[in-house]
């Protein structure tokens, strides 16, 4: 029974974040409103929330920042982990749409293998190397849509894509030792504010002369749903993993991009080429190889 809670608690979460993804694509094409000014109100109201649980149900919050050593890591995670991953992110959103951002995020695990392959000096499993070549195999039909005449995707669309991908990969390296010392969801929460403070001290100016936008129901009621729809996937998908494998969380988190696509396409009226939707499954079938070889070598080792 709890493996069933887990299964629905890591396809609600991912669904949410794929959700989140066309969410914010509305919120930026209706409005003048730019993506640091988006970024600073999501992450300094979800950082808020999540440091407020904590505390009203009995956490010391502050603990973190009594230690030099910690409150420094604590920095690096916010504005590099944090901030670097969802501007990037957020960023080819607007370059792109919600569906090519959440696949290059897919990117991933490949600049993870990479980095603890040269850094431990060995060479990846077969399975691991034949799924990173076919990961970029499908990326190579997302970005050309099948033609060799050029780029079917902006050169800036593909530089955040790119971007995502290894800011996404430090997001999941670094933190290790912060989480495992705070906490996740302290770590996270801190995180948020960090990067959405940190936003705002680089131009606070744009924070005040685009807060009329929130006036607009529709966009803030657009932007509030980007909060709490992104803070409850999050949750969601921290939840799962007390019930589910490793392996069964990397697969299953590709209902994100399915929920991107299928949303984007319904509501938004995104269209993706032949080529290109090919592109996108075969990336994911890819990731899902890498994600079995990896956890099948972690079985192999004694």
């Amino acid at each position: 029974m709890e493996r069933i809670k887990g299964l629905v608690m890591i396809i609600s979460g991912a669904s949410l974040w794929g959700l989140s993804g066309p969410m914010m694509e509305w919120t930026l094409e209706h409005s003048d409103m730019s993506v640091s000014f988006l970024l600073t109100i999501r992450l300094l109201v979800a950082g808020l929330l999540i440091i407020a649980y904590l505390k009203l149900n009995g956490k010391q919050v502050t603990r973190p920042w009594r230690q030099k050593v910690w409150a420094r890591q604590m920095v690096i995670f916010g504005v590099l982990g944090m901030l670097g991953v969802q501007f990037a992110f957020t960023s080819a959103i607007s370059e792109s749409n919600a569906v090519i951002a959440t696949l290059f995020q897919f990117l991933s695990p490949i600049y993870v293998i990479l980095f603890v392959s040269l850094r431990q000096r060995f060479v990846p499993p077969v399975a691991q190397i034949l799924g990173m070549f076919v990961t970029l195999g499908g990326l190579f039909l997302l970005l050309t849509n099948g033609s060799l005449s050029g780029f079917d995707l902006s050169k800036s669309a593909v530089f955040w894509g790119i971007a995502v991908g290894f800011a996404f990969t430090f997001y999941t390296l670094y933190p290790v030792r912060l989480m495992q010392e705070w906490g996740v969801l302290l770590s996270i929460g801190w995180a948020m504010v960090i990067g959405g403070s940190a936003l705002f001290v680089t131009n606070p100016l744009m924070v005040f002369r685009e807060i009329p936008y929130l006036f607009d129901l529709k966009v803030a009621l657009m932007l509030l749903g980007v909060i709490v729809v992104g803070t409850v996937a999050f949750l969601l998908f921290l939840a799962s993993m007390n019930y589910i494998t490793a392996i069964e969380t990397s697969i299953l988190s590709s209902f994100e991009p399915l929920t991107a696509m299928i949303v984007s396409v319904i509501w938004l009226g995104a269209v993706l080429g032949i080529w290109q939707f090919t592109g996108a499954i075969v990336m994911l079938v890819g990731v899902t190889g890498i994600s079995i070889a990896g956890g099948r070598k972690k079985k192999e080792l004694p």
